[in-house]
């Protein structure tokens, strides 16, 4: 095929068996919610620029190097989504949702794009789903969507690895900055590129570069300049979770990569999926609606890739089978076309030959798509009864045309038993 016909790079088309895949997680994800009473909700697949630069902040990877950005017609700067706590927050604020019972619990399933280089599991284009938890300061939050990502985890069959820190707040954090920007000038020759403008600009944001990462491990530890409040902060955190049976390993070096995090972060890693095993991440993020045009609310959430949570569960998130009829049409007629929609009308997934098989090929058709067979058609159709036949242990009847529904949902059943 002429490359120019192609899907653009870093994107995918999502054919039936997949979506199918994709639409049960999103239902277990919806469920889990359900569960923690965290409600839906939406925002537009474009923003003002504003949101992302001043909201994720200029100096990160997102703003700097992969937003689709551009100017419309009425010369307003748009930017397509490329990551929802931001977004979130601006509808948080311009909805006036702080003025709502505390604490506000949402969570998102929706598009994002970033211009990134593609990799196994990572997509320009890429569905993500997001827990958003504002309006309470407590370790409990922070607690609360941890356990929160837990089951979600659970729920497709993982155990994965916890890993946790706190990055500090606005007493604690600039004496940290300083140590680290001491620490990376001393070994300016053996940074990146990348990270000898991180090293002045955001020095924590060296510690999350790949390349660099045997310099970072030689980098001061935070928890060495942690104030009181964000030591006990994070002490609280650990055992809450803790109390609840939540495994989990503070790791120094993590700082997650966007700039509105605030004190705990986190990320969750699945060892199966290689070099690439984030499955999610979060933290709290206290400042980003001051950062939107509101006042600062507390807030912590996560989110993480549909398809890199796809990859990891594998079989555990399969499609449903969904057992379902077909109706051959045997003679000339149109009854298979009468049957198909009553059985429809009764909630029963129905095929018709669309085609004009033959009555052999409409069988060896329905031996692909189908467990019960419907024949409708010839002399019995005059008498008001249609034949059936169950496909996967070669059960034939015959039933009246007006039990049909109540028999054909019944060998159904069987079938599922």
């Amino acid at each position: 095929m002429d490359e120019k016909w192609q899907r653009p790079r870093g994107t995918q088309d999502i054919l039936p068996a997949d979506a199918a895949r994709v639409e049960r997680l999103r239902r277990l994800v919806s469920s889990v919610a359900a569960l923690y009473g965290y409600g839906a909700i939406e925002t537009p697949v474009f923003e003002q620029t504003a949101v992302f630069v001043d909201g994720v902040g200029d100096g990160t990877d997102i703003v700097q190097h992969e937003r689709y950005s551009f100017v419309d017609s009425g010369g307003v700067a748009l930017t397509l989504r490329p990551e929802g706590t931001a977004a979130v927050a601006r509808a948080y604020v311009e909805h006036g949702l702080s003025a709502w019972p505390k604490p506000v619990r949402l969570y998102y399933w929706a598009p994002m794009f970033r211009r990134e280089r593609p990799q196994k599991g990572r997509y320009r284009q890429h569905q993500q789903y997001g827990f958003e938890l504002y309006g309470s300061p407590e370790p409990s939050a922070d607690a609360e969507v941890l356990l929160v990502a837990r089951r979600l985890l659970e729920r497709v069959g993982l155990t994965p690895q916890v890993l946790v820190n706190s990055i500090g707040c606005d007493v604690c954090r600039p004496g940290y900055r300083a140590a680290l920007v001491s620490y990376f000038q001393e070994r300016w020759a053996d940074l990146c590129e990348d990270c000898r403008r991180r090293a002045t600009e955001n020095p924590l944001r060296v510690l999350d570069c790949k390349q660099d990462r045997d310099v970072a491990r030689g980098a001061p530890d935070i928890a060495d300049f942690w104030c009181a409040a964000c030591r006990a902060h994070q002490d609280a955190v650990m055992a809450l979770v803790a109390d609840q049976g939540l495994a989990v390993v503070r790791e120094p070096s993590l700082v997650r990569g966007l700039d509105y995090y605030y004190r705990t972060v986190f990320e969750v890693h699945d060892p199966s999926l290689g070099a690439q095993s984030t499955v999610l991440g979060g933290g709290r993020y206290d400042g980003l609606t001051a950062r939107v045009g509101g006042a600062p609310v507390p807030a912590v959430g996560f989110a993480g890739g549909v398809e890199r949570l796809l990859m990891a569960a594998g079989s555990a998130v399969a499609e449903d089978p969904v057992p379902r009829a077909y109706v051959a049409q045997v003679g000339p007629g149109r009854a298979a076309w009468r049957v198909g929609e009553m059985l429809r009308d009764a909630g029963i997934p129905t095929e018709v030959d669309l085609m004009a098989r033959s009555l052999k090929a409409q069988m060896k058709e329905a031996g692909r798509r189908a467990v019960v067979v419907v024949l409708a058609g010839g002399q019995e159709w005059e008498a008001g009864r249609v034949g059936l036949k169950r496909l996967t242990d070669g059960r034939e009847a015959e039933a009246p045309l007006v039990d049909l529904t109540e028999t054909v949902r019944a060998w159904l059943d069987e079938h599922e038993r």
